[in-house]
């Protein structure tokens, strides 16, 4: 790794010790450095870009230990942050920005970036060039994989995953977690029975470190997590700042029975959480980072989610984020539950019409 990169080689030389380290780690949730070297867990300080600044959570069973809040692949609203930016060896604003977020990342312990479509696999995988030991990349090609018919079998999307490890210059990915249909029911049993096949074809194969997918459909995820065990590693789906866990039949009860990572999206709703326009300048901007402060602190109470992952435009969100989780050693008083519920209803209510879909994601 003399150039910063990790080979298909070197994760494989050293997977039987990080299969160890994830039973070590069994039982153990989200700890800060301290308290996971007491339950015995001091491979922590191991992984990759750790802070002792910053909390770090178990990924289910594939024993990696993921900060608590991680970068998600999107970057709305990035016409705000861009134009203050200012280019640097030849790259373009966009490339510059998505680079100097990657850096403030890594700098204060965030260790995992989603990528969920090819745009966002390339420009990551470009702006981690040189740095690739410091970051676990997810990897998803959603243009090319099973929301399209011709993307339904284990040979199409296996051809899908590895030219697009060609096309982005990677040698393999962390975690491949295929894109499914919003509502993955619509699927047919065979379609997932071919997904599954392709994902345990690539974990064999040296290609994927660790597999799952993208859901938004609760009784489908139970039925891929209990039908599927040995596959489903971690599972991508919505989070967001007001989401309650079901009582009974909760989605979190097949994922802490099958030692599952969770990483959960849409943390502040594509951003109908907040009132200005996520730029430095909006008069809402001090108002809006407590908003985002406070929802990440809720929904870091749940100890079954490994961590939520808001799509950062800027240096100054990746730190916001990071003080939520510094903040959060404390459970949120009754007047901050009382101001982050009142800023749910305001987040319900702003909801774009492409986004109703979320309201299902109140109660988990």
């Amino acid at each position: 790794m003399a150039d910063g990169r990790m080979t298909r080689r070197d994760f494989l030389q050293t997977g039987a010790s990080a299969a160890a380290a994830g039973g070590l780690a069994m039982g153990i949730g989200a700890l800060g450095p301290k308290a996971a070297q007491a339950a015995g867990a001091s491979d922590v300080t191991k992984t990759r870009s750790y802070n002792p600044g910053m909390e770090y959570r178990r990924l289910g069973k594939t024993g990696l230990w993921i900060s608590a809040v991680c970068l998600g692949g999107h970057w709305k609203r990035i016409e705000t942050a861009l134009k203050t930016v200012e280019p640097k060896e030849g790259r373009s604003p966009f490339d510059q920005n998505r680079y100097d977020v990657v850096t403030r990342c890594i700098e204060a312990g965030i260790n995992y970036i989603d990528a969920c479509c090819g745009a966002e696999v390339i420009a990551y995988t470009q702006a981690v060039k040189g740095r690739r030991d410091k970051i676990y990349m997810g990897f998803s090609w959603c243009e090319t994989e099973l929301r399209h018919p011709q993307y339904r079998t284990k040979d199409a999307l296996l051809k899908v995953f590895e030219d697009g490890l060609k096309t982005a210059g990677l040698d393999y990915a962390d975690l491949w977690r295929i894109t499914m249909h919003e509502r993955s029911g619509e699927h047919t049993e065979a379609e997932v029975r071919e997904m599954m096949k392709a994902l345990e074809t690539a974990k064999k194969q040296g290609k994927a470190r660790f597999t799952g997918f993208s859901s938004h459909d609760r009784p489908h995820i139970k039925w891929m997590i209990e039908t599927f065990p040995t596959v489903v590693d971690v599972v991508v789906t919505p989070y967001t700042a007001d989401s309650k866990v079901l009582p009974q039949d909760s989605v979190f009860d097949a994922v802490k029975k099958g030692n599952v990572g969770v990483f959960g999206i849409k943390p502040f709703a594509s951003n109908s959480l907040f009132k200005g326009d996520s730029s430095s300048q909006s008069p809402h901007a001090e108002e809006d980072d407590r908003r985002a402060r406070l929802a990440i602190r809720y929904i870091l109470e749940n100890p079954a989610l490994t961590a939520p992952i808001p799509g950062l435009i800027s240096a100054h969100q990746v730190d916001n984020v990071v003080l939520a989780v510094k903040e959060r050693r404390q459970e949120l008083l009754a007047e901050e539950k009382a101001e982050l519920k009142a800023a749910g209803r305001e987040m319900w209510a702003n909801l774009p019409q492409d986004y109703q879909w979320l309201r299902d994601w109140e109660y988990v």
